[in-house]
């Protein structure tokens, strides 16, 4: 068991760092809504992932092969990504005052959980992902629920712990943000957004050899 948890939290600070667009809107809500507001956000993306790891581990090599014959998926939550990015760069922002502190409400906190279970569910090549870390990681287990269980939830608190961090370290920006640079972040992050969304839909019109997770992940555990 331990070593099957020393395997996991290398994996797990390597997925806090793959660039995309949750990675972004997380520094970006850390940075301008502080600390307990990136805590909401990002538990809405790990619930997400949980979410997506029990469908990946109660399917089957099968279900990865469908779903990536289905490019209408890639392409619909592309445009998802896409038209959210588009509103988030037209979008005015309310100027704050730099002497008053971005306060979040309880509403607010809610509303940023489902944006993070949402930017990370409409994103169909997370599912994909999941399911190729289950067939490459699930012999290496010798496929016993015990030890999977215990591999992904090590895997997804070293994912949480680096994320606090990275939440902190974002965080120390605030006492520099000025409402030019609110609004110059949301502009970059928009773009980012708008970015993952062309991608995703490209990707959805690609042939299947040009993209093929499972070779992906293998590569990436030589």
């Amino acid at each position: 068991m331990i070593e099957d948890i020393q395997a996991a939290i290398p994996l797990g600070f390597l997925l806090s760092f793959m660039i995309g667009p949750v990675f972004f809107v997380l520094l970006e809500t850390s940075a301008i809504k502080g600390f307990r507001a990136a805590i909401v956000f990002d538990l809405g993306v790990i619930v997400a992932d949980v979410l997506f790891i029990t469908l990946a581990y109660f399917s089957s090599y099968q279900l990865l092969e469908n779903l990536s014959n289905q490019p209408g998926l890639y392409v619909f939550g592309g445009v998802i990504l896409l038209i959210y990015g588009i509103t988030v760069f037209f979008k005015q922002g309310v100027k704050q005052s730099s002497e008053v502190p971005i306060k979040s409400k309880k509403g607010d906190y809610i509303s940023l959980f489902f944006k993070g279970f949402l930017l990370n569910f409409i994103n169909i090549g997370v599912l994909v992902f999941w399911l190729g870390v289950i067939i490459i990681v699930g012999p290496t287990l010798e496929n016993e629920p015990y030890r999977i269980r215990v591999f992904f939830t090590s895997m997804i608190l070293a994912y949480f712990v680096t994320d606090i961090f990275k939440i902190l370290l974002a965080k120390q920006l605030k006492r520099k943000l000025t409402n030019t640079r609110i609004s110059l972040i949301k502009k970059v992050i928009s773009i980012i957004l708008i970015i993952s969304g062309i991608v995703l839909i490209v990707k959805g019109f690609l042939p299947k050899d040009k993209f093929n997770i499972e070779n992906q992940i293998e590569h990436m555990a030589q």
